[in-house]
């Protein structure tokens, strides 16, 4: 169980869209998909933009915003959105702040070489700020059909 759940999401405010400060309490009242990724422009990550992309309207029926972090740039976010024609907020942390009140900044290995990167997880944040539910070492196919699912069912029983 990680060590987040059921306890208050971490606040932050980072940058983007447009170089514009967002913060996380500027979504209290919405369910929030917080997803933690490691590069824009990336097989994996660009398939999980692109399959919360597509959902996006699902998800805004369940009052629900999607919110993807990484380390990359602004600019980096910009292109990738443009290139890839997402409609999901992305955001910069390039001082890995968020990534670690998350918990999300670790060790990786890639080929037998131990490095530092963005851990893929994935939180659900509820109307209240609670983080709700966590999906941890994320595998990109079907995840965000998932996440819609979860936030379908406590919907529903609400």
């Amino acid at each position: 169980m990680h060590k987040l759940l059921n306890k208050k999401a971490p606040q932050f405010t980072l940058g983007c869209p447009d170089d514009v400060p967002v913060r996380l309490s500027s979504f209290k009242g919405e369910y929030v998909v917080l997803y933690f990724y490691p590069r824009d422009n990336t097989p994996g990550c660009t398939i999980e933009a692109q399959d919360f992309t597509r959902l996006k309207k699902k998800f805004q029926e369940n009052n629900a915003v999607i919110i993807g972090i990484s380390t990359d740039s602004c600019s980096c976010h910009q292109k990738f959105m443009s290139d890839q024609k997402l409609n999901i907020l992305l955001l910069s942390d390039d001082k890995k702040e968020a990534h670690k009140k998350y918990g999300t900044w670790g060790k990786k290995s890639f080929m037998g070489k131990e490095h530092m990167g963005t851990l893929r997880t994935t939180f659900l944040i509820d109307p209240e700020g609670y983080i709700v539910n966590v999906w941890e070492n994320v595998k990109v196919k079907d995840h965000a059909k998932d996440v819609l699912a979860f936030l379908d069912k406590i919907v529903e029983e609400q």
